[in-house]
């Protein structure tokens, strides 16, 4: 869960966290690791556990509004 948080704080693009189910802690349902990612000091965009599409969907705003500029 602490990798979004990491590479948000190293670069200066959007970073999207996307928390899955399989994994460590609280019974391994990505609940760690979506309570890391939403307690990151750096700036970045988390989507709930196992929403990859969700993901996508943000990530294609992002690059419209990135296109227009």
């Amino acid at each position: 869960g602490t990798l979004p948080a990491v590479v948000a704080g190293l670069v200066d693009r959007p970073v999207i966290g996307v928390p899955v189910s399989t994994g460590y802690g609280y019974m391994g349902q990505g609940q760690a690791a979506l309570a890391s990612m939403l307690q990151s000091c750096a700036v970045l965009t988390v989507v709930n556990i196992d929403a990859g599409f969700v993901a996508g969907a943000h990530a294609a705003q992002i690059a419209a509004l990135a296109g227009r500029q």
